[in-house]
C-alpha cells in the first residue's frame, strides 16, 4: 500500500492530472451529444479539441441537419453525385449560395436550421416587352445578387410570369417578389435614386399570383394578393402568398407565378425587378 500511495505522490509531483479530461470522452460519446445541437454550435465546439473535431465529422451527426431531399439538391443544384460527399461536407457545400439553371437561379440552407430558399432572377422571367429598349433596359447594379436588374421605363401592360420545378423539403413556405421604385446607382461613391421615371403605381394595385401542382400527389394550391407598390428609393419584398408542402411528397413541385397591372388607363414606369425568393414561412419576418 505505501508503495501505492508512493506512486500517486511521484506522478502528482510530475504535475501529471488524475482527473479525467475532455481528451478522456470517447469520440462516439460527443457525436451523440453534437447530433442534438445547431450546426453554428457544432462548428465552435468542433474547435475545442482533436477529439471534438473528429466526433464533428461523424456522418450520423450531419444526417440530422440535412433535409430529407439533400440527395437531390445536390444532383439538381451542384450537378454531383451525392455518394461521393461525406455528410458535413454536403452540408457545407449547401449552405453556400449556388447557382444552377445557367445562372439563373441560386438556392442554399440556412445555416442554423438546414431550410431550404431558393431565388430565381429576373432573366428566368417572361417580362412583357422586355425585348424593346423603348419599355425595359436590363441594368448592371451591385444591389442585386445577379448584379442585373429589368429596369421598366414606361409602359401600358404590365406583366412579370415565371415558372419553376423543384424538390424542396415538406413544410410551409412563402414566396416574394423584389422589387424597387427608382432607379438606383452610384455618383462619386455614394449611393443615388432616380425617381423622374416613376409613375401609375398608386392608382391601381398590382396583383400577386401563384399555383403549384405536384404531378405525383395530383394536389393543387392556389394564392394571390394585392397591393400598391410603396417606399421608392429601397428595395422591398412583396408577399405573393404560401404554400405548403405535404410530409409524404418526394417528387418536384411546379410552381406558376406572377405579377401583373394590366389597367391600359393609364401608363406606369420606373420600377426595377430583382429577383422572386421562396423561402421557409418561418423566415418571413427577417424580410422586414
Amino acid at each position: 500500500m505505501g508503495a501505492g500511495v508512493s506512486g500517486f505522490a511521484t506522478d502528482a509531483q510530475r504535475g501529471i492530472s488524475l482527473a479525467p479530461a475532455l481528451d478522456d470522452v470517447p469520440e462516439s460519446c460527443i457525436s451523440s451529444i453534437l447530433m442534438y445541437l445547431d450546426p453554428p454550435e457544432i462548428c465552435k465546439l468542433a474547435g475545442l479539441n482533436r477529439a471534438f473535431h473528429r466526433a464533428s465529422l461523424a456522418d450520423f451527426v450531419w444526417e440530422t441537419k440535412l433535409p430529407l431531399n439533400y440527395k437531390y439538391l445536390v444532383k439538381k443544384i451542384l450537378s454531383q453525385n451525392p455518394d461521393s460527399f461525406g455528410k458535413k461536407q454536403a452540408y457545407a457545400t449547401l449552405c453556400r449560395p449556388n447557382r444552377f439553371d445557367g445562372g439563373t437561379k441560386e438556392a442554399w440552407l440556412d445555416k442554423r436550421s438546414g431550410k431550404v430558399c431558393l431565388l430565381v432572377s429576373a432573366k428566368a422571367l417572361k417580362i412583357t416587352g422586355i425585348d424593346d429598349r423603348r419599355y425595359w433596359n436590363q441594368i448592371q447594379t451591385e444591389e442585386s445578387r445577379f448584379q442585373t436588374v429589368a429596369y421598366l421605363q414606361q409602359i401600358w401592360w404590365f406583366e412579370v410570369a415565371g415558372d419553376i420545378e423543384f424538390q424542396f423539403p415538406p413544410g410551409s413556405y412563402c414566396m416574394f417578389f423584389r422589387l424597387h421604385l427608382g432607379k438606383p446607382s452610384k455618383r462619386f461613391g455614394r449611393r443615388v435614386c432616380n425617381l423622374d421615371k416613376v409613375h401609375g403605381w398608386n392608382i391601381k394595385p398590382v396583383r400577386f399570383q401563384l399555383s403549384t401542382t405536384n404531378s405525383k400527389s395530383n394536389s393543387q394550391q392556389q394564392a394571390s394578393s394585392e397591393c400598391f407598390l410603396y417606399e421608392p428609393g429601397n428595395w422591398v419584398h412583396y408577399h405573393v402568398g404560401d404554400f405548403v408542402i405535404d410530409q409524404n411528397s418526394n417528387s418536384p413541385t411546379k410552381i406558376k407565378f406572377s405579377m401583373m397591372q394590366i389597367d391600359c388607363t393609364h401608363t406606369k414606369g420606373g420600377v426595377c425587378v430583382d429577383s422572386v425568393l421562396i423561402c421557409p414561412s418561418e423566415f418571413r419576418q427577417r424580410l422586414k
